[in-house]
């Protein structure tokens, strides 16, 4: 699921900035660089919707960004993060039993090496 908030950067006197989300309250990075700041922006966007998400606490809407007043060290810019849904979920499959005893042989996860062929089928 797509979330897409305004994020206030205000650049410190060493060049680095802090990021704060006026709708999450308690939301907060720094980053070195701009470029920087803008990843940890987005990391800690992710982090705090999925705390949400697993606290089962309600997400907040998204400000109109037209709506912040920045200061005039600071500038808004709107961060999206791309959340996933990271529960585990049985499924049951089906493999020739010759080939399951020699995963178990070599120590082989099969739940690992399924997620990993699929994230490379998926691209992801």
């Amino acid at each position: 699921m797509e979330y897409v908030y305004p994020a206030v950067f205000e650049q410190n006197s060493d060049g680095s900035f802090t990021i704060t989300y006026p709708d999450l309250p308690g939301c907060i990075s720094e980053g070195k660089t701009l470029g920087n700041a803008m990843y940890m922006a987005q990391n800690a966007l992710t982090q705090w919707i999925e705390f949400l998400l697993e606290e089962k606490e309600p997400v907040p809407l998204a400000s109109d960004v037209n709506k912040i007043k920045p200061l005039n060290n600071q500038f808004v810019n709107l961060i999206r993060a791309d959340v996933r849904n990271n529960r585990a979920v049985r499924r049951t499959v089906s493999i020739p039993g010759w080939l399951d005893t020699k995963a178990a042989e070599a120590g082989i996860s099969l739940s690992k090496v399924l997620q990993d062929a699929l994230k490379e089928k998926l691209g992801v």
